[in-house]
């Protein structure tokens, strides 16, 4: 089992920047693969941005690539999601997800593929 815990969510202007936070507990954390999805009201949950197991190859929903910057730092068991330049359309509840299939290599985006999920954090983006 892994235990996911979000932080660093709130209420920022548009243009603003906000990091989010992961911690996880509950196995060795390079052995994970790491994601965060985003679901507003009334829309399907959403790939933000991945990073893989191994050599921590990223991957980006269009929406967000050259805003938001996903990494991993296994000392500390720990996945951040920097945004910048954020727009009234990225409010969402922001959720951290991880899984540990090992013959998975590449950066998954389908949210049925991760077994382990926060319980979200909620970003406001103000127009």
């Amino acid at each position: 089992q892994v235990q996911l815990v979000e932080s660093g969510g709130g209420l920022v202007q548009a243009g603003g920047s906000l990091r989010l936070s992961c911690a996880a507990s509950g196995r060795t954390f390079s052995t994970i693969a790491m994601g965060w999805f985003r679901q507003a009201p009334g829309k399907e949950r959403e790939f933000v941005a991945g990073v893989s197991r191994g050599d921590g190859t990223t991957r980006y929903g269009d929406s967000v690539k050259g805003r938001f910057t996903i990494s991993r730092d296994n000392a500390k068991n720990t996945v951040y999601l920097e945004m910048n330049s954020l727009e009234p359309e990225d409010t969402a509840v922001y959720y951290c997800a991880a899984h540990g299939r090992a013959y998975i290599m590449m950066v998954i985006t389908t949210p049925s593929v991760y077994d382990y999920w926060g319980q979200g954090t909620q970003v406001t983006v103000s127009s």
